[in-house]
């Protein structure tokens, strides 16, 4: 057998491979535009066209993800805005609230993993023609990806709105929590189709490597909903003695969770449109352009052949998570008898928040990794592409094992910031010390699975995360937390340990899959 290295010289020489095309069967015209690449440049294995042509690995990875790491930021902070203010209404609703936008979080959640499904699919795309320096299919794909982005997201806000009830009362919420979450998504569905070109054109823009403005656009989406949802909502801020009066006279019983879910529906809008200028602007070699809008059926296919897998992994984990909603449910009725117990929903998506900035690094390290692994392979540079994705690893592991320390040892502090509810001050800390404690694992998962996506590895990602989400997260979940009584704790617990042992599988294929031949 050839070793890796033989494998990979293998590759670099065997320029008659379309490493941009579907495969074998495809039109001729497809496999035309990869052979005029210009041969000297695929000769030496360097990145021709983007934002990235001619820099170094170090160089290029700096370029991606200090960009992404502040755009995810920027992500993180709207859903920390919401629970803040949420943290903030008057004491006689803010319980229920929190539940409700707790449980309209995850229904948020099915929006980014329907979106991005679709945008991995045109990044994948992107980074290869990039990396070949086969423009037309960059354009080709970005157009498609747009146009498909706010038909999806279209889909998507009918499917929000449709999702609401059910999961409350999956999640056995009071008929106070279940209108609050009515509320929170219906006014946030309204916005998806801009949502849809802001996630799908921002991934786009990854696969070409420029990072910068999408990141520029978060920090202007942040702005937007700090300022219009507090404004809206009526919402005092009281951090001990020192207060913040609302800007507007509106009651916040009645008008705060709407408040909330309408400044981050403008500031959803307002990056939908900031991304398509920057679109139509262009950047290095990547313009939007108004034939590309309508998509052909070879385009389509080749976006979905990518995004539909990637679609599928992200609905597994979107559908496990409300097998986990059940449990907690569960455990929150055994601790009254019948009436739930409420809080444990709020503490959970408070968890999840702070848990959202821990995944920080380690996404921004994983994108970088898979848009430069996909360029690499777009320039038959395979080595150059495995080297990528193990120092964007090793960084990810040292920076999330940071941020872990900082989790199991201001558990307390980083609960407080939302809530004072003696409920959550009670639970998150136990909750924070799980997620804490496997950090590195997690960023092992995080890192290795992106740069996994970014070079067209979809089907074994699928697979692996469906296998071990059904066969070991759900099951471990339940027997901590529900079977055995150490109650949410428990299911924390058993969500960290399946994220490590998920981790060490990517890690696997990674190692040892041929992921290096994989076409798009």
């Amino acid at each position: 057998m050839k070793s890796t290295d033989q494998f990979e010289r293998a590759a670099v020489a065997d320029k008659n491979v379309p490493l941009s095309a579907i495969g074998p069967d495809d039109p001729a015209d497809g496999l035309m535009a990869v052979a005029e690449v210009d041969a000297d440049a695929i000769e030496d294995g360097q990145i021709r066209a983007g934002r990235l042509a001619g820099k170094s690995m170090w160089a290029a990875i700096w370029i991606l993800s200090l960009p992404i790491l502040l755009q995810q930021l920027m992500a993180a902070c709207v859903g920390l805005v919401d629970k803040i203010l949420a943290g903030h209404l008057p004491g006689k609703i803010v319980v229920p609230a929190m539940d409700g936008i707790g449980v309209g979080t995850y229904v948020g959640w099915f929006t980014g993993i329907a979106l991005a499904g679709l945008g991995v699919g045109g990044q994948a795309i992107i980074a290869r023609s990039m990396g070949s320096g086969n423009k037309k299919d960059a354009h080709d794909a970005l157009g498609a990806s747009v146009t498909l982005g706010v038909v999806w997201g279209a889909l998507v806000g009918v499917i929000m709105w449709l999702l609401a009830a059910p999961l409350c009362a999956i999640s056995g919420l009071t008929p106070e929590a279940s209108a609050h979450c009515t509320t929170y998504v219906t006014v946030i569905a309204w916005s998806m189709p801009f949502c849809g070109v802001m996630t799908v054109g921002g991934l786009c823009l990854h696969g070409a490597g420029e990072t910068a403005k999408p990141s520029w656009i978060s920090i202007g989406i942040n702005v937007i909903n700090l300022v219009a949802s507090w404004m809206l909502s009526g919402v005092v801020i009281r951090y001990g003695e020192h207060i913040v009066p609302a800007p507007l006279s509106i009651n916040p019983e009645t008008w705060g969770v709407w408040g909330i879910a309408a400044g981050t529906s403008l500031s959803y809008m307002a990056g939908g449109i900031a991304t398509v200028w920057v679109m139509a602007a262009g950047v290095k070699d990547l313009r939007l352009e108004k034939r590309a809008l309508k998509p052909t059926r070879k385009i389509m296919w080749r976006i979905a052949r990518l995004g539909i897998p990637n679609f599928f992994e992200g609905l597994a984990m979107w559908s496990a998570s409300l097998f986990l909603m059940g449990f907690i449910g569960d455990i929150a009725r055994g601790a009254t008898g019948l009436e739930p117990r409420q809080g444990l929903i709020g503490a959970h998506m408070i968890t999840v928040q702070w848990e959202a900035f821990s995944f920080l690094p380690g996404f921004a390290m994983g994108t970088a990794a898979g848009a430069l692994a996909g360029q690499y392979l777009g320039a038959r540079n395979p080595l150059m592409a495995r080297k990528a994705i193990w120092a964007c690893t090793f960084i990810g592991m040292i920076l999330m094992g940071s941020m872990g320390i900082i989790f199991i040892t201001q558990g307390r502090v980083l609960a407080s910031i939302i809530s004072d509810q003696a409920v959550h001050l009670e639970e998150v800390p136990k909750l924070l010390l799980a997620c804490g404690v496997v950090q590195v694992f997690f960023a092992l998962c995080m890192t290795v699975r992106q740069g996994l996506r970014g070079v067209g590895d979809v089907k074994w990602i699928l697979g692996i995360t469906v296998g071990s989400i059904y066969l070991l997260r759900l099951p471990l979940a339940w027997a901590l937390g529900v079977w055995m009584g150490y109650g949410l704790a428990g299911i924390w617990w058993g969500l960290s340990i399946e994220m490590a042992v998920r981790g060490l599988l990517f890690l696997a294929r990674f190692h040892y899959g041929n992921w290096q031949k994989l076409r798009v």
